[in-house]
């Protein structure tokens, strides 16, 4: 569970939907995190990062990642002035669930360093504590199961404060998830090959 306390962008989008849409929607939001994240681990469970981990395929998919959560940042800030840069997945448009759902994924997919980060996780708790290969399982679906649990709260938030937030603070939320994807972005470009 503690590794869920880090907020990141898709922390931020499944809050923003609960706030705009509502819990359910942002539910579906967290499904689609949830599917990716469980790839991701079983992934990294088979040794799959070991491919990612060159230099090269790391700082490629690093470039991708960024370049996809940029283009989304830089989308919502943008539709603040009524500008569209990507008018199919703007958030402001989610009427029904299957765009929160699709949207969850091309986030969550944006970010190939999560497999890295969860193939470190495994290796050094098999390391660490010299697990078996059922432990691992364990562990993993304990670490996904952490992950969509925080992700409900988060959405569970989002949703009452729905009530509360009126068209101009929503603006203002759209306006800061965007420039915070945008950090995201920039950072993760910035971020020293390691």
């Amino acid at each position: 569970m503690m590794l869920q306390l880090a907020i990141g962008p898709i922390c931020i989008f499944i809050f923003q939907i609960a706030s705009l849409r509502g819990f359910f929607a942002a539910e579906t939001g967290v499904l689609g995190v949830a599917l990716i994240d469980g790839l991701f681990i079983a992934a990294a469970i088979l040794g799959i990062a070991t491919v990612m981990e060159k230099q090269n395929m790391r700082w490629g998919l690093r470039l991708f990642g960024a370049a996809v959560l940029f283009m989304f940042g830089l989308n919502l800030v943008l539709s603040l002035l009524n500008i569209r840069l990507l008018p199919s997945l703007s958030i402001a448009d989610f009427g029904d669930t299957n765009h929160a759902f699709v949207y969850a994924i091309l986030l969550t997919v944006s970010n190939p360093l999560t497999i890295i980060f969860w193939a470190g996780v495994f290796s050094t708790k098999v390391a660490e504590e010299n697990m078996k290969r059922e432990h691992i399982y364990v562990f993993g679906f304990g670490a996904w199961f952490a992950a969509v649990f925080f992700l409900t709260l988060v959405a569970f938030m989002g949703s009452l404060t729905r009530e509360f937030i009126s068209p101009f603070v929503l603006q203002v939320l759209n306006g800061f998830v965007g420039a915070a994807f945008i950090y995201f972005a920039l950072k993760m470009v910035l971020q020293k090959n390691g």
